[in-house]
């Protein structure tokens, strides 16, 4: 987005917003090195015992090969759109270099984040179920939350490193450069949640399937060769994938606040924006040694609440300190403003902070919300957990009616906070949308917090998964791990909701940017007519057909991705559980424990299956904005950007949420509820989590990088649009377009023909 030659004149990072930025910097900075020492802190922890070490040497190797090998299928696709962003209209050719050398970042950092993610998460672990094994449930929390909070600083961390580079660097350009920046990360983080979900989930429900349900042996049984895959794939999905997800997140409401910024706060849009992210690291440290397991306290859920909204509680009093300290009291004495910024009376002061303030709340009621709809203990999975007493199809009933009803209250949490901070704006729609991004900036205050407890479900499950597969863990230490298994699914459900409202308001403000986009986009032709910007700026005038028609395409490319996702698991999975029987059937000696089974098999199907299913989700998400924007024009696009919102916050909710509940309706019958384990009810909880782990960890949290690549995508090619539109070049648009929607043919008809296929 650019605005026109005197408000870009204007605007100028020296001086006080520059220190400042460097300040940024440092700090961002300093999250690195924090990260680095509670690295050594969670390696300096025992190891348990050899059978241990073995099993989880295992897990390391074949998530370090996974990673490897997807990250050299990524590298072709990251090469090609390096190149392609050399063709999308910009200022200067030093902007057009730095906006695609700042994709590569984008793309590298998110890389950097997921894999760094899953490296410490495959060694805490085994740390993790060691001190089980020690009877010490609070050492246990320890490691595992510590080790999330390496990845959350890590998080924070690169994602202020990017942020404020590109301000020091570009100054008043930052806003353009960011947008290569933000589709880097948002790229590579949904291949990464569609590829590490695929693998997951194709491992866990192929070995439930063969054996839980036709062999009757316990999740993390050893004879079950799917195991150490499944073990593989809570880390390249839920560690790497998750970690890879918060961080397009935040680089991609740091793109939408300084592209508004710029717009509605002029000089200091471009820094206040850095400014509360930067609290939100000193939070986060506070947040991460605050998580403490206390004697009184019921389960380790209430230790990590207690830390993330203390941690949220202090944010909000530093970010005010930090809002009245460098903002004046009015915009009157603010520098590089815009004409409509301008006419504003405003306190800047109460404006940005009620901003962030409604971005803080969000994330606590998101918490709140998502932990009664999928806490063990709360009525609506005790209720699932019931139903199992009737039969499978009841739990599934039971599971999608949760999934409905949380979507609703969610969307309408999410949609009240967007319309709040759309209140704050006075009536410009400029402030009013900057409004929007800086709560999702205040949101993300807390994203150190989440992503620690994000990754804390991952190894929670995982370090049960070696205490059975070794035998040795029993009595006490089985237990506790059982225990932080149940809230580790709660804290990844979530950790999935807020994802989820982080991609709402940077989707929403990044829908502002591109409305202001095309405007500019007419101004820089020379062109100021009102009619022709008003008429390219109607995006939601459904009386227009053609808006209709990508409204519709919008919410349908939601679901066509979904659909991808979990026919790719039911696929996978397919092959898994004919390896698995094959295996069974050819080495007998397995049920007995005089055969080892051959692990590596399961693992190479998960990998070679979830890297060939990622090409067609991804095209669909790059190519079909292409082909309805320069088709059916910008207005269409629009429409198009603002259905794949609203449909992908319902679908995204409501996916994550009724897998949650089913996976913690499953625990509570594995607990010993409505017959326990190997019951006519245990058997119909697993046919609810086989449907649900698809659900919940493959489509779901697939859907937040999606809508935010579309509307970055959106964004990049805006200026294209309008310009051939007006030098009346209709038959490039129409050819364009037609390229893009043969791809996308292609790509369907080509995972179509293989859609049956088991091997």
């Amino acid at each position: 987005m650019r605005l026109n030659a005197a408000a870009a004149n204007a605007v100028e990072v020296v001086g006080k917003e520059l220190n400042i930025t460097y300040v940024v910097l440092g700090i961002s900075l300093a999250a690195l090195a924090i990260a680095w020492f509670l690295r050594g802190q969670v390696l300096a922890a025992s190891e348990g015992t050899a059978k241990m070490i073995e099993i989880a040497e295992a897990v390391q190797e074949g998530a370090a090969a996974y990673l490897k090998r997807q990250f050299t299928t990524l590298s072709y696709f990251v090469g090609i759109v390096f190149f392609l962003l050399f063709a999308l209209p910009a200022d200067t050719t030093s902007i057009r270099i730095g906006r695609s050398l700042f994709f590569l970042m984008g793309a590298g950092f998110s890389a950097l984040v997921g894999y760094n993610g899953m490296w410490l998460a495959v060694r805490a672990n085994v740390r993790v179920a060691e001190a089980a094994r020690q009877k010490s449930a609070e050492k246990a929390v320890q490691i595992a939350f510590r080790t999330g909070g390496v990845v959350g600083m890590t998080t924070v961390g690169l994602g202020l490193v990017g942020a404020s580079l590109v301000v020091i660097l570009f100054r008043e350009n930052a806003p353009v450069v960011l947008e290569g920046f933000g589709f880097g990360a948002a790229m590579l983080a949904m291949f990464m949640r569609v590829g590490g979900g695929i693998f997951t989930k194709a491992a866990d429900v192929g070995a439930d399937l063969v054996g839980k349900v036709e062999k009757g042996i316990p999740e993390d049984d050893p004879r079950n060769a799917a195991t150490i895959a499944d073990n593989v794939g809570d880390n390249v999905g839920d560690c790497a994938g998750m970690a890879a997800d918060l961080f397009e997140s935040y680089a991609v409401t740091l793109v939408a606040a300084l592209i508004l910024g710029k717009a509605g706060f002029g000089d200091a849009g471009l820094i206040y924006p850095l400014i509360v992210p930067a609290i939100g690291i000193v939070t986060a440290v506070l947040g991460i040694f605050l998580t403490k397991l206390r004697k009184s306290d019921k389960s380790a859920m209430t230790a990590i609440n207690r830390s993330f909204f203390t941690s949220a509680i202090i944010s909000a009093v530093l970010v005010g300190f930090a809002t009245f300290t460098y903002l004046p009291d009015s915009l009157m004495n603010m520098t590089g403003l815009s004409a409509e910024a301008q006419a504003i009376d405003i306190n800047p002061r109460v404006f940005a902070l009620g901003a962030v303030l409604i971005g803080i709340s969000l994330a606590a009621a998101i918490q709140v919300l998502t932990g009664f709809f999928t806490e063990v203990g709360k009525r609506p999975v005790n209720d699932v957990a019931s139903s199992s007493k009737t039969g499978a199809a009841t739990v599934i009933l039971a599971g999608v009616s949760v999934g409905f009803e949380s979507a609703v209250y969610s969307a309408l949490l999410i949609a009240g906070a967007v319309f709040g901070a759309y209140l704050l704006g006075a009536g410009s729609v400029v402030l009013s949308l900057f409004a929007v991004s800086l709560a999702g900036t205040g949101l993300l205050t807390t994203v150190g917090v989440i992503v620690a407890m994000d990754t804390f479900g991952p190894i929670s499950d995982n370090a049960q998964g070696i205490a059975e597969m070794s035998g040795d863990v029993k009595g006490e230490g089985a237990k506790i791990l059982t225990s932080l298994d149940a809230v580790g699914n709660t804290t990844k459900a979530i950790t999935k909701g807020i994802a989820i409202a982080t991609a709402v308001l940077a989707a929403t403000a990044l829908f502002g940017a591109f409305t202001d986009a095309i405007k500019n986009s007419v101004l820089e032709k020379g062109l100021v007519v009102k009619d022709q910007v008003l008429s390219l700026q109607g995006v939601l005038d459904v009386a227009d057909p053609r808006n209709l028609v990508g409204l519709i395409i919008g919410a349908a490319v939601v679901f066509m991705f979904s659909g991808l996702a979990v026919n790719a698991v039911s696929r996978a999975a397919g092959a898994v559980v004919v390896e698995v029987r094959a295996q069974f059937k050819k080495y007998p000696g397995i049920m007995t424990g005089k055969v080892k089974p051959e692990y590596g098999r399961v693992v190479d199907i998960c990998t070679r299956d979830s890297l060939r299913e990622l090409a067609t989700p991804g095209l669909l998400a790059v190519m079909a904005p292409i082909a309805v924007g320069f088709g059916l024009g910008v207005g269409a696009l629009g429409a198009y950007l603002a259905g794949s919102i609203g449909t992908g916050t319902l679908m995204a909710v409501f996916l994550s949420n009724s897998g949650g509940a089913w996976d913690n309706a499953k625990k509570m019958v594995e607990d010993g509820k409505f017959g326990g384990k190997g019951s006519e009810a245990h058997k119909a909880t697993i046919v609810g989590d086989t449907v649900g782990d698809p659900f919940k960890d493959t489509a779901g949290p697939a859907i937040n990088p999606l809508i935010k690549v579309m509307n970055l995508v959106g964004l990049l090619i805006t200026p294209a649009i309008v310009g051939f539109t007006l030098d009346d070049n209709q038959m490039m648009n129409t050819v364009i377009a037609l390229l893009a929607t043969l791809v996308i043919i292609w790509a369907l008809v080509r995972n179509r023909k293989r859609a049956t296929a088991i091997a």
